[in-house]
């Protein structure tokens, strides 16, 4: 935080100091996790569903911490800590405050899908001319937003910041706090059903950051999407997608081995682009990035060049192709939407059979066995030759799935089967909602198709059932 002061910093979050310390010490940056402190940070001892950060009070300080933000004040703790009623209000206070210090054009992206990947492949085509700051990993709520904020100084041009929620006035709270100067929308999908309700509420809650945009804000949408084509709103409205009938679409896309090829056009501009990664919603993304660039005045040049350099992050459908089978990492998170998308993503791979591991979809509400059965039937219809799951609503997905689908009673005994469900050639997708831990599931297919390389000569065409 450039300029932030112990004294300024009480004075915005509305605390109280409780020891002696030069107020005019700078603070660095805003950190929830006492491991990764650095010298001049302010801990916040936020308290969480499983750890409260007071404990770690000590420890922040140990680690080089200027300063912490507390309820109270641990014994026997001497350092300077701010004192605050509530820890999390303070921090949205101090953000808040920070944040309209710096006049810097700030993108808030929100959407049920695609957040990370149009964050990614925005940020990669703005920095072609400006330095950005950009949100890191899943630091997009509440206490996210706050966090990357803190990391704004002077040497920033632009910032592109995720805005992610899960129920009704989050957006308000974090679109307050963050003021973007232009919003990208990326889809409006069954994600959160289980406070949104329906897409009605699942929109309605997304759009609530345009009542913080300035009435002159680029508000670019997905205009693929129903909801979103739809729109209305006081700001300028620019919608892309594979529609002609968008402002900015994508024609000839082509998928290369790895990549993605394409062109972007807009009016009479027409942009060659190469997406270095598989997936035809990563198009979405580059249209997304495109729109964003275009109304920076960015070149066509610079355009496609941040699109070439875009790299995704995080278990969010990264590909493994191995000698004995092709894995897509999709274990990340999951909904209807962005599992459909993941088996399209699947089917696009050649192999001889194309396997979905699917896990649950959670935070869909009342429907959510109805959702899970959808999806299986779905990865049926598309030519999917088996169907593996495990979990709350596996018996669902399985059932969609009809012949090619079989549930399991857990992720244990799932990633036991793996070895004699698997073969030569297959091309897998393990996809699930974070906290299922499908991570793991991944892992076991990784590990398995390194043992055949090495113990079984996949290469030179072994038959693994021999192994």
């Amino acid at each position: 935080m450039e300029n932030m002061t112990l004294k300024r910093a009480a004075e915005l979050c509305g605390g109280k100091l409780s020891a002696s310390a030069s107020e005019d010490v700078e603070l660095r940056n805003i950190v929830i996790d006492s491991r990764a402190v650095m010298r001049g940070d302010l801990f916040a001892a936020y308290r969480g569903e499983k750890t409260d950060g007071h404990h770690y009070i000590r420890s922040a300080f140990e680690r080089g911490a200027a300063c912490c933000l507390a309820e109270y004040v641990p014994e026997g703790v001497t350092k300077p800590v701010i004192v605050v009623p509530d820890v999390q209000r303070a921090l949205e206070k101090l953000a808040k405050a920070y944040r309209e210090g710096f006049s810097l054009p700030l993108v808030g992206i929100t959407g049920s899908v695609g957040k990370t990947t149009a964050k990614e492949m925005i940020s990669s085509v703005l920095a072609q001319r400006f330095r950005t700051l950009k949100t890191e990993g899943n630091l997009n709520n509440q206490i996210g937003v706050p966090m990357m904020l803190s990391r704004l100084n002077s040497t920033y041009q632009a910032a592109v910041i995720e805005l992610g929620i899960s129920g009704f006035g989050e957006m308000s709270l974090l679109a307050d706090i963050a003021k973007p100067t232009m919003a990208v929308f990326t889809v409006i999908g069954h994600a959160h059903l289980e406070f949104l309700h329906d897409l009605d509420g699942v929109l309605r809650a997304k759009t609530e950051m345009l009542d913080y945009l300035p009435d002159d804000a680029a508000v670019i949408v997905n205009g693929d999407d129903d909801k979103l084509r739809n729109l209305q709103c006081r700001q300028r409205k620019v919608t892309f997608g594979l529609n002609p009938e968008n402002d900015i679409y994508a024609e000839a896309v082509k998928t290369e081995g790895n990549s993605i090829t394409c062109k972007i056009v807009c009016g009479n501009r027409q942009i060659p682009v190469r997406i270095p990664t598989f997936g035809h919603h990563h198009v979405y993304a580059a249209l997304a990035a495109a729109a964003v660039g275009l109304q920076f005045d960015l070149t066509d040049e610079e355009i496609a060049e941040g699109i070439s350099g875009f790299q995704n992050v995080g278990r969010r459908g990264e590909l493994f192709q191995t000698p004995f089978v092709t894995l897509i990492d999709d274990s990340y998170n999951a909904n209807p939407d962005s599992v459909k998308s993941g088996i399209d993503s699947l089917m696009q791979q050649a192999g001889r059979r194309h396997i979905c591991i699917l896990g649950d979809m959670l935070e869909l509400g009342g429907n959510s066995g109805v959702m899970h059965e959808e999806v299986g039937r779905y990865a049926r219809e598309k030519g999917a030759d088996f169907v593996l799951c495990s979990g709350t609503f596996a018996e669902y997905t399985a059932r969609g799935a009809e012949e090619c689908g079989q549930s399991f009673e857990s992720r244990e005994a799932l990633i036991h089967s793996i070895p004699s469900l698997l073969r030569e050639g297959d091309c897998v997708l393990v996809k699930a909602s974070k906290s299922s831990h499908y991570e793991t599931v991944a892992q076991a297919v990784r590990e398995l198709a390194k043992q055949k390389e090495t113990f079984c000569g996949v290469t030179s065409g072994e038959n693994p059932d021999e192994c």
